[in-house]
């Protein structure tokens, strides 16, 4: 029999290294390799060492015949149904990550409280707290008297053989997947070879019996779902839940979904009673803001099929270093500097010996290229000292020759301005039916130097 092929894994990032080394090339951490058995592999099962059975034919079809939708599990909460594409499809596994402390468990407490209430079988099961904490933070959310079934241990073989008694459960939570740990292999649970062998027995016992599984994962400093990334390809959805400390709303992101899109978002409230939808976040982004402030733009923009108004906030101001600062919260900063360089290159707006700084009001990321044109608007209004206006919406790319290029879902970006009561927009060209929203107040620049002209003519007659 051939000698099992021994490797090394990254405990932090999860790389493989055919031989043990101080440091992970990868990742650049120390003192993180441990020795990992490549017999089973990742789809070969726990049973990769066994001497190798003969394999069995499987039944082959075509391509066409009857398509149903995925059966789903609404919970009741609108902006996590959103999120997952409208609900949770039995059978497949969902891996929600997030900060310590951001709320993971008090939406998963709510959604299972939300089904048992209409019926579902609904197991949650954690790994980090005890029963009575696990009761206690149902008590203060109000739900303690949904009908879910509630357990706390961290053997796999032991959570699966409870749920399979009984009525078939609807959903699963587990609470987390670093705290799991499986026989079927000898390292400590949160190594990479106990989170990959746990999430794999309990994906294929989701597979195989229809009921939603939702995984819990902690995240890395860098933001990342901690653990190998093969967790991240093993599940069918992947959900972030990001917020700032010093913001009392939260927002979940979906990053991978096999049943749905894979860019929208959900915005809860975080109150004294657990979280609470936010129908209609434009509202809460724009809740703060300082109409005669000079340096701050409203950029209309979407999130999947969701449009949303954020202000964008610039503050140019001059610098006595010799490199001035570029500090950017909720942008990338290689945009910025992007946008920088046209301003100087091609519309005479020099800030090389200006300090920069740019923030996306409410703690909010924006991840689109269309919100290039509200930023140059709120780093030339900063520069002058002039204030927007504020009833105006920015949207549009800007290329490197300067040219403000077009950018999609035009309309629905209209649509929800004007029903915040914006009457005007700056945007890229179009069709005539972008150029006759909001009343025909639209300026339509086919350069950024036509939007500076114009700014800087408004100074002009103000000072006169």
């Amino acid at each position: 029999m051939a000698k099992p092929k021994i490797q090394f894994v990254c405990q932090n990032c999860g790389a493989v290294h055919a031989r043990w080394a101080g440091k992970c090339d990868d990742c650049g951490e120390w003192n993180t390799l441990v020795e990992d058995n490549a017999g089973g592999g990742i789809g070969g099962g726990p049973t990769g060492l066994r001497s190798p059975r003969k394999g069995r034919p499987v039944a082959l079809t075509s391509l066409a015949g009857d398509i149903e939708d995925a059966p789903r599990i609404v919970s009741g909460m609108s902006e996590l149904d959103r999120a997952t594409g409208g609900g949770f499809v039995r059978g497949s596994a969902l891996l929600l990550g997030g900060d310590p402390g951001i709320g993971k468990s008090t939406l998963l407490m709510q959604a299972a409280a939300s089904l048992a209430s209409k019926g579902y079988r609904i197991v949650y099961v954690s790994g980090e707290e005890a029963v009575a904490q696990v009761r206690l933070r149902a008590q203060r959310l109000g739900v303690s008297g949904a009908p879910v079934e509630l357990a706390a241990e961290t053997n796999v073989e032991d959570i699966l053989a409870t749920i399979s008694e009984g009525k078939r459960p609807d959903l699963v939570i587990l609470d987390s997947i670093q705290t799991l740990w499986t026989d079927m292999a000898d390292s400590a649970p949160g190594t990479v070879t106990q989170v990959r062998a746990a999430a794999q027995a309990v994906i294929r016992f989701a597979k195989s019996t229809g009921t939603a599984i939702v995984l819990v994962g902690h995240v890395t400093k860098e933001g990342q779902i901690a653990g190998p990334r093969v967790v991240e390809h093993m599940v069918d959805a992947v959900l972030y839940f990001e917020g700032e400390g010093g913001h009392h709303y939260r927002i979940l992101r979906t990053v991978k979904n096999r049943f749905g899109a894979t860019d929208e978002i959900g915005v809860f409230e975080m109150t004294d009673k657990g979280l609470r939808d936010v129908a209609n976040p434009s509202e809460l982004f724009l809740g703060e803001r300082h109409d005669k402030a000079p340096g701050a733009a409203v950029f209309a923009g979407i999130e999947g099929t969701r449009p949303l108004l954020v202000e964008i906030q610039a503050l140019v101001a001059p610098s006595s270093l010799g490199t001035p600062r570029r500090a950017v919260i909720g942008w990338d900063s290689s945009r910025l500097s992007m946008i920088l360089a046209v301003l100087e290159a091609h519309c005479g707006v020099r800030l090389g010996s200006h300090d920069v700084y740019l923030n996306v009001a409410g703690g909010y990321r924006i991840s689109e290229p269309a919100a290039d044109l509200a930023v140059a608007a709120a780093l030339v209004s900063s520069l002058s000292g002039l204030a927007l206006p504020k009833d105006c919406v920015y949207f549009g790319e800007i290329s490197l020759s300067g040219a403000i290029r077009p950018v999609a879902h035009a309309q629905q970006r209209l649509k929800e301005a004007e029903k915040l009561g914006f009457i005007r927009a700056v945007m890229p060209r179009g069709g005539d039916d972008t150029a006759n929203a909001l009343g025909g107040n639209t300026f339509q620049p086919q350069t950024l130097v036509e939007l500076v002209a114009k700014t800087a003519g408004s100074k002009q007659r103000k000072d006169n």
